[in-house]
This record gives C-alpha cells, structure tokens and sequence, in this order.
C-alpha cells in the first residue's frame, strides 16, 4: 500500500532520532548516507517542512540532535560570491548562453572541492547529522550523485540525510522525475513510500 507524502514527512524526525540511524547501526558498515526523495511538485511543502519542522525540532529534542543543514543552492552563490564570480556568471549566461557558463563555472564548481568546502564549513566530529537540501535549485550547476561520492571518505560516522526532489530507488537518482538517471547505489531512502 502506498504512504502518502504527508505520512512520509510525519516519519522524518522519528527516524532521524533513532539511534540506528545516529549510530548507523544495521547498515552492514555501509557508510551513513540517507535520502528522502519526494515529488518535485511538493518542493515548497518539502521546504518548509525542512525549515520549521525537522531542522528546529532537532535542536530542541532532549538530547539535542546537532545536526547541520545546508542548502546547496547557497553553497553555489556564497562559492561564486567570494571568488567574485556571481554577477560575471549572471552577464556571461544572458550573453553567450546556458552551455558557455556551464563550461566556465566547471572548474570552481567541481563536486570534489564542494565537498572538501562542506567538511570545511560543519564540524562533522560534533555533529549528529549533516542535512543537504535545495538540490534542485542547484542543478545543472551541481551534480548530486557526484558530491555524494566525493562526501563519502569526508564524513567519518557522521549520518548524511539529502532531501531530493524527485525518484530515488536505491541504484539510480532520477531529479524532477524527468531528467536521466544518475546511478548511485550507496545511499538508502529514508522513508520507503511503499
């Protein structure tokens, strides 16, 4: 029988305070990494579920969950801000098109150096959890089964959990449900939907 996605989202936090997941117990020594895939069309219920729900009540519960939240969207514009970058981005994109900056912002955006700036930017040892979100707002720029490769041998214990927009079957990334499948096999869906 199918679970509805406000049943899905009413799963989140419980699951996120277990402690197998905390501990990653259960996974045969797989590496922590979670996903949460939803229907593109509930991206703006997905965010402020995120936001107001999950993120708050982490840090409130008895023992406080330390848990990390980064929007990839912004990890992009903050990367293309410090090295002075973004407005360049934005008239290079009106002038010579979608695939010229794709091409010139490669090399700043690799996923291997954002990954490295994430471990630089959350002190993964003192944290429970680290939450990635805004992966459609990121994309093309931005490849997630590509980050998440490079995140692997940069978390230690601490449990990943990406909040994704689109289908996740636990061999294949398929974003907005629509755009070709991206192969990655080392994660597993948070909350079935099934």
């Amino acid at each position: 029988m199918a679970v509805t996605f406000e049943e899905r989202l009413n799963q989140i936090l419980p699951k996120i305070a277990s402690d197998d997941f905390l501990d990653s117990k259960g996974l045969g020594n797989e590496i922590g990494f979670w996903i949460f895939d939803y229907p593109p069309e509930r991206e703006m219920d997905m965010r402020d579920f995120l936001t107001q729900t999950v993120i708050t009540s982490l840090n409130k519960s008895q023992p406080p969950i330390r848990a990390a939240a980064i929007n990839l969207f912004d990890l992009v514009i903050h990367t293309l801000e410090e090295r002075k970058l973004l407005d360049k981005a934005i008239d290079m994109q009106r002038t010579k098109g979608d695939g010229a900056i794709m091409a010139a912002l490669r090399p700043v955006l690799k996923e291997d150096k954002l990954a490295q700036k994430i471990a630089a930017m959350v002190d993964l040892d003192s944290c429970d959890v680290l939450i990635l979100w805004g992966v459609g707002s990121a994309y093309p720029m931005l490849r997630t089964h590509t980050l998440l490769s490079a995140l692997h041998p940069l978390m230690g214990r601490t449990p990943l959990l990406m909040f994704y927009p689109g289908r996740y079957d636990g061999y294949c990334l398929r974003l907005f449900n629509k755009l070709s499948e991206d192969h990655y096999y080392r994660a597993f869906r948070l909350i079935p939907d099934r």
